[in-house]
């Protein structure tokens, strides 16, 4: 809208803009929580099975790389708990301060970190269980496979979706 002095003035939002954008993050805070639900049990279950890992009696058979691998994949199942637990606690910090934008932003991107380091520790702890029942190559080759299709899945398939400018629908 054209002010008397020639400059533009923005129309300011209304009650029903601000009503709309509010359910659209609720709307986004809810999809996000539903979608932690899912992946939070696979990572408990996973650092779970983790802790126990070094009380068991062929733990101490394990070989260097062995060990490397296991604390990587015990490490990157912290992080990526850690990462998917988080948007919670920032909700509950900071819900009633009025930063919903900024709680259903950082929650996006704490998800896809939690993701991300999901995926490394599910690719850690395939590789340690296929390095202890084989050798050589095919180690890499299982491992590798599996990963792919985790990566795949969960990044390169959603992504390349966007790198081909679709639109969202069936």
């Amino acid at each position: 809208m054209s002010g008397d002095d020639g400059m533009t003035r923005h129309v300011e939002e209304g009650p029903d803009d601000r009503g709309k954008e509010e359910r659209k993050r609720d709307r986004q805070m809810i999809e996000l929580l539903n979608e932690l639900r899912i992946a939070l049990p696979g990572v408990q279950i996973l650092f779970a099975f983790l802790l126990t890992v070094p009380f068991s009696m062929r733990f101490g058979d394990l070989t260097l790389f062995q060990r490397d691998v296991y604390y990587l994949t015990l490490v990157a199942t912290v992080l990526s708990t850690t990462s998917l637990i988080a948007p919670s606690a920032a909700h509950r910090l900071r819900f009633h301060q009025s930063e919903r934008a900024w709680i259903v932003e950082s929650a996006n991107q704490l998800a896809i970190a939690g993701l991300a380091f999901l995926a490394v520790a599910l690719g850690g702890a395939v590789l340690l269980v296929t390095d202890m029942m084989f050798d050589g190559v095919r180690v890499w080759v299982y491992t590798g496979a599996v990963w792919a299709f985790i990566v795949g899945l969960w990044f390169v398939r959603p992504l390349g979706r966007h790198a081909r400018d679709k639109s969202s629908g069936p």
